[in-house]
C-alpha cells in the first residue's frame, strides 16, 4: 500500500485541468481514493485543514514545515489553476472546491455504471477469433453512444491497441462505421489497428505492418 497526500483541493484542481482539455466523464472523475496500491486517505479533506493539522504536529515536535517552492511557480498549469480557484472562492463563495470535488465523485459513479454496461455487452455480443474482434452491427445500433464508444474502445484494446494512443477522434472514426455507414473503407488507428464493416459486422484487426 502506498499512501498519497492529495487533498480535496487537489481533486478540484484536477477536475478543472481536465475540464479545460475537453475530457469525458472517466477523466473528469479525477483521482480515486483507492486505486490498486495507491490510497488517498485525505482526498475528502480540505488542504487548509491538512496544513493546520500538520503545522500543529510539527510545532509539538519542535520542527518547522518545509514548503516546496514549485507549489508557487506559475510556470506550472496546476499552480495557475490553484490560484484561479482561490479567486473563484472569493467571487463565488467557499463552496467551489467542495462542489468540484463532489462533481468528480458523481462522475466517477456514472462512469463506473457505463463501464459495467459496456463490459456486459462485450461479454454477450463480441466474438474474439482468428486474430480479430467483431460484433454484429445490430448489437450497436440504437444503444447510447456512451456505451457504444466504450465497447469500441474495448475492442481496439483487446486486439492490441494501446489505451494511451486511442484518442476520442479515433474511437469516433470507428463509431461512424456504425452510425454513418456509406460503404466507406476501414478506420486506421494507432498501432496497426484497423476497424472495418462488412456483412453487417464491425470487425477490428491488427496489421503486422503499421500505417504511417
Amino acid at each position: 500500500m502506498v499512501l498519497l497526500g492529495h487533498t480535496q483541493d487537489d481533486q478540484a484542481e484536477t477536475v478543472l485541468l481536465r475540464l479545460a482539455r475537453g475530457s469525458g466523464a472517466r477523466s473528469l472523475a479525477a483521482m480515486a481514493s483507492v486505486n490498486g496500491l495507491w490510497h488517498r486517505p485525505l482526498l475528502e479533506i480540505p488542504r487548509a485543514v491538512v496544513h493546520e493539522s500538520a503545522n500543529e504536529l510539527l510545532a509539538q515536535l519542535g520542527e518547522q514545515p518545509w514548503r516546496d517552492p514549485h507549489n508557487a511557480d506559475r510556470q506550472f498549469a496546476r499552480v495557475r489553476v490553484r490560484q484561479l480557484l482561490e479567486s473563484l472562492g472569493d467571487d463565488l463563495g467557499p463552496g467551489v472546491v467542495v462542489g468540484l470535488a463532489r462533481s468528480a465523485s458523481m462522475l466517477r459513479d456514472d462512469a463506473d455504471g457505463l463501464d459495467e454496461l459496456a463490459d456486459a455487452l462485450f461479454e454477450d455480443a463480441v466474438t474474439i477469433a482468428d486474430g480479430s474482434v467483431s460484433v454484429e452491427i445490430n448489437e450497436l445500433e440504437g444503444i447510447p453512444r456512451a456505451i457504444r464508444t466504450r465497447l469500441i474502445r474495448a475492442m481496439c484494446i483487446e486486439i492490441g491497441g494501446v489505451p494511451g494512443d486511442l484518442s476520442r477522434d479515433h474511437v469516433l472514426a470507428v463509431d461512424r462505421l456504425v452510425t454513418q455507414w456509406a460503404g466507406q473503407g476501414p478506420a486506421f488507428l494507432p498501432g496497426g489497428v484497423q476497424a472495418l464493416r462488412a456483412y453487417d459486422r464491425l470487425t477490428v484487426i491488427r496489421s503486422t505492418q503499421q500505417r504511417e
